[in-house]
């Protein structure tokens, strides 16, 4: 199961605390897929996953934006 996150136009620390939240609703394994455009993301979500001890399956641009995709822990 996925769920997915639109975190587009939101700056730091919002893409982080929403993913988190959503991460908190999730039974584990499952996965969250976040999109985000704020350059801090690209420190602050690995960052993130590695803190609370999900696993960053992986990170891909997609246009202007990133696709981060995060398996709950």
């Amino acid at each position: 199961m996925s769920e997915h996150l639109d975190a587009t136009g939101l700056l730091c620390p919002l893409p982080v605390l929403k993913a988190r939240k959503r991460l908190m609703g999730l039974s584990s394994g499952n996965e969250l897929h976040v999109l985000t455009d704020d350059p801090a993301a690209i420190v602050d979500m690995p960052h993130f996953c590695n803190e609370a001890g999900h696993e960053l399956v992986s990170s891909d641009e997609q246009g202007a934006a990133m696709l981060w995709v995060i398996r709950k822990a």
